[in-house]
């Protein structure tokens, strides 16, 4: 019988060390492969994100802002690893669980430390502007809502990267691997951006604009057809009321009654004269132009003691805080014009109607001047011009320069001017020495002057203020005439002097992180009260009793004024 022998017996595998148990954290970003410096930068601009802005910011604001912000920070930190690793040749070191547990450490005791603060800051600032703060726990939601925000985006930015290197493979397989990669991330990335352009954003304008034209065919519930032959639309009027579009048909049937005027004038007010001429008057802008000046011929507008013209905003809006005082101020005798080149609204206006908003300011002062100029010395009425935000970047396009608006006008106010404006930016540029630029003063304030507040600063330089006389109105927390796409790069003026009053002594610039606060501010740039940010409420009386006084006006009449102008808005 033969003994049977057993296999040979393998040798025992060698035991291996535990593995240390990871905490939820870790295997949270080994999953989602988040790199070191690009957690760093995110935590970095998040904080950075919760410094003061111009304006109050409400928790899902806030959040907003943060999570942008944030975003940004992790693609500038995977930007920087990745020059470094190409500068040096070999890929960067990777941290180890010391350098990650110090990460985690610092980046809780930040966040809660400027989530802290953050919230006392925005106390603050709600307190300048006289609003009421929300409580400071619910500034608690901002880190997971800006949590979830910056994730979305970076996994968007990393899909579409993936999908980058997806190509290039397949293309590696007819063509060089390294020129492969190049093409492919150049297809995906003018794939990306024809969506975005050719479906996204075609998308949204025409929804968008499909939305604002049919909203300018509406009509407020109280305005009614016109009856007065002195304002367009009326009996006589070379322009029917349907074509007026919704805030034209606002405009004429506004402003102060005869018994109103009365009231604050005295006897001998008349019916003032408000012409208008919208998208549908006409098809092109100088024959909207030459049809308005046709309706001021026709109402006798050019007789008037003063002619203001008014150049809208996006829709076609005038604010009639900015007009209606000179009516009050001249007690009637006044004519106003008025015409429409969107119906969009300002912020949207100002990205694709820039151009109509330049050339509908351009031709229609033109067209007034060309009429107004050809008048006797003596029989002309004072020409006066109005802009706020948008407007007044149409304004301005009018004129070449201080001279040419010297030679042309007896007054204007600009109020709210958006940091694009060509000469506004230019005047502030070439500031005399040693003036601000939240309130600079140019050549000497001969004649053009800037105001916080009108009742106060347009005696600067000097009370002297030859004529013509004009004047922007700016708040220091008005985002829409500090954004720039500078902000990015760049630390403006405004940032490295003293702060404006109803600014937070404790604001300051960082790289891409203070456009992004500016840009999230101007969304709600006229939800504050009157006096700051893009609102300016009653200020224009104090402005245009500067501007172009009526013979008699006294400070008093300008208190009064202001006074019936801000309670009638309230």
């Amino acid at each position: 019988m033969t003994a049977t022998t057993s296999p040979a017996q393998a040798p025992p595998e060698p035991e291996q060390p535990p593995q240390p148990r990871r905490s939820w954290w870790w295997r949270l970003l080994h999953r989602w492969h988040y790199g070191f410096v690009g957690l760093l930068g995110a935590v970095t601009c998040f904080c950075l994100s919760l410094t003061p802005s111009l304006l109050p910011r409400g928790p899902g604001l806030q959040a907003v802002v943060g999570g942008i912000s944030a975003a940004i920070g992790y693609g500038l930190g995977v930007l920087l690893v990745w020059l470094a690793g190409k500068l040096s040749n070999r890929p960067m070191r990777r941290p180890g669980r010391t350098a990650w547990r110090i990460l985690a450490v610092v980046a809780t005791v930040a966040v809660l430390v400027l989530l802290y603060l953050g919230a006392g800051w925005q106390q603050e600032i709600h307190d300048m502007m006289g609003l009421d703060a929300p409580a400071r726990p619910r500034y608690l939601l901002v880190l997971p809502l800006a949590l979830l925000l910056a994730a979305g985006l970076v996994g968007l930015i990393r899909l579409l990267r993936h999908a980058a290197r997806a190509v290039g493979r397949l293309l590696a397989r007819v063509i060089p691997a390294s020129t492969a990669r190049v093409l492919a991330g150049l297809m995906v990335f003018l794939l990306a951006l024809g969506v975005l352009n050719g479906v996204v954003l075609d998308g949204f304008f025409t929804v968008t604009d499909n939305s604002f034209k049919a909203i300018n065919g509406e009509t407020e519930p109280d305005v009614s057809p016109t009856q007065d032959p002195l304002r367009s639309g009326g009996p006589g009027s070379l322009v029917s009321w349907a074509s007026l579009g919704k805030q034209g048909r606002n405009f004429v049937a506004g402003g102060p009654g005869v018994d109103q005027l009365q009231r604050f004038g005295g006897v001998g007010a008349e019916r003032s004269i408000r012409v208008y001429a919208g998208l549908d008057s006409a098809p092109t802008s100088r024959e909207r132009a030459a049809l308005a000046v046709a309706e001021l011929q026709r109402t006798g507008a050019f007789d008037r003691k003063v002619l203001l013209v008014i150049t809208t905003t996006g829709t076609g809006w005038v604010d009639q805080d900015g007009v209606d005082p000179l009516e009050y101020m001249y007690n009637g005798d006044s004519a106003m014009v008025g015409m429409q080149y969107s119906y969009l609204p300002s912020w949207l206006s100002f990205l694709v109607d820039k151009e109509r908003a330049r050339q509908a300011g351009r031709d229609l002062f033109n067209a007034v001047y060309g009429a107004w100029s050809k008048l006797p010395l003596d029989k002309r009425p004072k020409l006066l011009l109005f802009g706020e935000s948008l407007g007044s970047f149409g304004a301005e396009s009018a004129f070449s320069g201080a001279d040419d608006i010297r030679n042309r006008v007896d007054g204007m106010l600009l109020v709210g001017p958006p940091n694009r404006n060509e000469l506004w930016r230019q005047f502030v540029a070439d500031r005399d020495p040693g003036t601000t630029e939240i309130l600079p003063s140019y050549e000497n304030g001969a004649t053009i002057r800037f105001a916080r507040d009108p009742a106060t600063d347009l005696d600067r330089p000097g009370p002297v203020w030859p004529t013509p006389r004009v004047a922007y109105l700016q708040h220091p927390s008005d985002p829409i005439v500090w954004w720039s796409p500078r902000l990015m790069l760049s630390e403006p003026d405004w940032l490295r002097e003293p702060r404006g009053a109803d600014v937070s002594p404790d604001i300051r610039w960082y790289p891409f992180v203070t456009f992004w606060l500016v840009t999230a501010d101007m969304a709600f740039s006229t939800g504050v009260p009157a006096g700051h940010g893009h609102s300016y409420g009653a200020e224009p009386v104090a402005a245009w009793a500067d501007i172009a006084p009526p013979d008699g006006w006294t400070p008093q009449r300008t208190a009064d004024l202001t006074d019936l102008i801000a309670t009638r808005t309230d």
